[in-house]
């Protein structure tokens, strides 16, 4: 028994010179593992935003025309992760950045807008038009607009800051005006008896509430805010489109939207044609036969051609409405916006 006792180095308290490196084998292993581990999880929990990169989609010549595409629901919202990290950025601040790259390029000559959206909120479609008309005069550069499906309310205001805009065969553009929604939850409240006591400092503190209809007098005053924002959008029109004239401008404002053909006819666009077309055309009227078409890219994305991450069609309507915006549908939202 003595003699077993003596043998066991787990009985007298001793570790063979194996056990230690196995144990120090085993332990840093494990270390090893927890920080592969730990670096996948903070990559995919925690992605980063990479800056911009330069792509050239054609032309070799020492002068550029830039390539923005402004796609989908005009707004400033970032998309997130389910762990709220941003994924991407919010349309206005996109293309702050973008210009903010661009100003930096001296051989810049040209911005090419391609533009497929519905429009937006009445604030981002004013910022955008805002900055690409400053950039155009800070950098004494043109801008030319080329409408794949559409170009509405929203879209078809920031697209005022150009020097031309040229439709597609089956483009879409027009709907000028202005919509707001206001939810009525009252009979629904009422319905599944719950009632809501309001305390308020004034009659028309709460008169956008979702919980009650608007009065006569409520509903004048919204008119008045709606009718602000359309007579501003009217008179950009007529300021940037002055082959329109004001008056025809405001039989033109009637919500609807035109096609291509309709358009050009109204003058609201001024070319129809494909994107190789306003290439081309831009090649013709800046005498730059060789000018470089450049878009800027995220890492990892691949952008072979002009045609290169080409939206398809905007399924926006009073239904999916929430598809790309996040409304808050309990209080109210002035769109520049087409809502068929």
């Amino acid at each position: 028994m003595n003699s077993s006792k003596q043998n066991n180095p787990r009985r007298d308290g001793r570790i063979s010179r194996q056990g230690i490196q196995r144990r120090f084998w085993i332990g840093g292993s494990l270390w090893v593992l927890f920080g592969l581990i730990s670096g996948c999880a903070y990559i995919q929990l925690t992605p980063q935003i990479a800056p911009f990169e330069e792509k050239v989609l054609s032309g070799d010549g020492p002068e550029k025309a830039l390539l923005i595409d402004i796609h989908g629901v005009i707004h400033n919202q970032e998309q997130r992760s389910l762990a709220g990290f941003p994924l991407e950025l919010g349309m206005v601040e996109r293309v702050r950045e973008i210009l903010d790259q661009a100003a930096k390029d001296n051989s810049l000559r040209v911005l090419i807008l391609r533009v497929n959206s519905p429009g937006g909120t009445v604030t981002s479609s004013d910022i955008l038009f805002h900055e690409f008309k400053s950039f155009k005069e800070k950098r004494k550069v043109k801008i030319y607009v080329t409408v794949v499906d559409m170009a509405a309310s929203g879209a078809y205001y920031l697209a005022l800051a150009a020097d031309r805009i040229m439709g597609h065969p089956t483009s879409l553009v027009g709907s000028i005006g202005v919509i707001a929604l206001k939810v009525n939850l009252k009979d629904l409240m009422g319905n599944v008896g719950v009632d809501v006591e309001v305390v308020k400092s004034g009659d028309k503190k709460d008169f956008m509430s979702p919980l009650r209809p608007l009065t006569p007098e409520e509903r004048r005053l919204f008119q008045e805010t709606i009718d602000h924002f359309h007579n501003r959008f009217v008179g950009l029109v007529a300021e940037n489109r002055p082959q329109i004239g004001l008056d025809k401008v405001k039989k033109l404002a009637d919500g609807r939207i035109y096609t291509a053909d309709q358009a050009l006819e109204n003058g609201l666009i001024d070319q129809i044609g494909y994107l190789d077309d306003a290439i081309n055309g831009i090649k013709e009227d800046l005498h730059l036969p060789s000018l470089q078409v450049v878009t800027y890219q995220r890492p990892g994305e691949y952008k072979p051609n002009i045609y290169s991450s080409l939206p398809g069609n905007l399924p926006i309507n009073l239904v999916n409405i929430d598809l790309g915006l996040h409304l808050d549908r309990t209080s109210p939202n002035f769109l520049y916006m087409w809502l068929p």
